[in-house]
């Protein structure tokens, strides 16, 4: 049996939203779903706008507008993470401060945020690594303080809460991803998410390419012209069809998700007597079950897994290569920065296949790797 590391999420009724959105013969952005897809995360996540985007890519190129980000200008932002996270900032010339994360969570460690904080910092852009919110408390009285952006990457955190508080709900900007590799999924998709109204009209002409296209579709004008930067972030309507099928089923999503996060905790609780680190949700956060990640006591330890987990054909994966240290980090200037958390986790780190696996699938996994952990802690 091959285990791959991702599969799509399907629920079920994706069918039939998209036959309707095809029926519709609004294909382009903006439509009947998309408007559907961003009142029900309005209401349901409690965030004052919400506007569907390609990708999380995209909604992070567009916080770099909102934010003004100009060449000299700061980000602080962890090392672990997507490319994405950074080159949205970078793109328009600004530069990257990495910060170090913690090692409980992966998350940017907000104990070591403020001495990163220089008068040219612009933004810390947060990442809520595998569904987990980082400490958002700590981080936006920090920048209440210094009056700078907070920024969540909340790529893998859709409908996760900290502090009953949802993921995007906890600074000004936040933004999601519905790629095919997400907890919910259209394929390729993403969002912004506002809770500053201030924002509210520019984003409209970031969208529809920097121009003010959104007020002749409401019937306010009759004509548009090029007002504002921006570029071509909105998803078409089929796509949002199917998004609109599993945000509908976003709980059911989440409960079957959670129950391989269970049995993979079931499974590698035993070995935490061995120094093996599995991944903890915290008390004050509750999870979207987006990922579950084991931290081994060494690298080779860690190849060794990969390597069985191989042989038996599931795919398994190491995780992030940190930003600083990558080929374009590099030429970023990565290598000045001290991360030693990052670069060591970094090295022992494992992503565990996570999708909706069937009874056999699920079967298959257990018998497997209770199999490789008593071979790799026998030896």
């Amino acid at each position: 049996m091959k285990i791959p590391f991702v599969k799509p999420p399907l629920i079920g009724g994706e069918l039939s939203f998209l036959q309707k959105s095809l029926e519709s013969n609004i294909h382009g952005g903006a439509g009947l779903y998309t408007e559907k897809c961003q009142q029900l995360m309005e209401d349901e996540f409690k965030i004052k706008k919400v506007v569907l985007t390609t990708s999380c890519t995209s909604a992070l190129e567009a916080a770099s507008y909102l934010i003004n980000g100009q060449s000299k200008d700061e980000i602080i932002v962890p090392s672990y993470t997507f490319s994405s996270t950074v080159n949205a900032f970078v793109s328009r010339g600004m530069t990257p401060v990495y910060v170090d994360i913690r090692k409980d969570t992966l998350n940017i460690d907000e104990e070591l945020i403020e001495k990163a904080i220089t008068s040219r910092t612009k933004a810390i852009v947060v990442v809520h690594y595998a569904g987990i919110p980082a400490e958002m408390d700590v981080i936006n009285k920090l920048a209440k303080k210094y009056n700078i952006t907070v920024i969540e990457d909340a790529a893998q955190a859709v409908n996760s809460k900290y502090n009953n508080k949802y993921a995007g709900a906890l600074s000004d900007i936040g933004t999601y991803s519905f790629h095919a590799t997400k907890s919910y999924s259209c394929g390729e998709g993403g969002a912004i998410t506002l809770n500053n109204s201030k924002y509210f009209e520019r984003i409209e002409y970031i969208v529809e390419k920097g121009t003010d296209r959104s007020l002749v579709v409401q019937g306010v004008q009759n004509k548009y012209t090029w007002v504002d930067y921006g570029s071509s972030y909105l998803p078409s309507d089929i796509l949002a069809s199917l998004l609109f099928s599993q945000l509908n089923n976003k709980d059911l999503l989440q409960e079957k998700r959670k129950f391989l996060f269970n049995m993979y905790l079931n499974i590698f609780k035993h070995y935490e007597q061995y120094g093996l680190q599995s991944i903890s949700i915290p008390d004050n956060v509750e999870s979207n079950y987006h990922a579950f990640w084991i931290v081994f006591n060494s690298e080779k330890m860690r190849e060794d897994f990969l390597r069985m987990s191989l042989e038996n054909e599931i795919f398994a994966y190491i995780g992030y290569i940190p930003l600083h240290n990558s080929k374009m980090g590099i030429e970023l200037g990565g290598l000045k920065y001290d991360l030693p958390v990052t670069d060591s986790i970094a090295k022992r780190v494992v992503r565990l296949p996570f999708f909706l696996m069937s009874d056999k699938e699920l079967d298959y996994v257990s018998e497997k790797y209770k199999e490789i952990l008593t071979k790799l802690y026998s030896q």
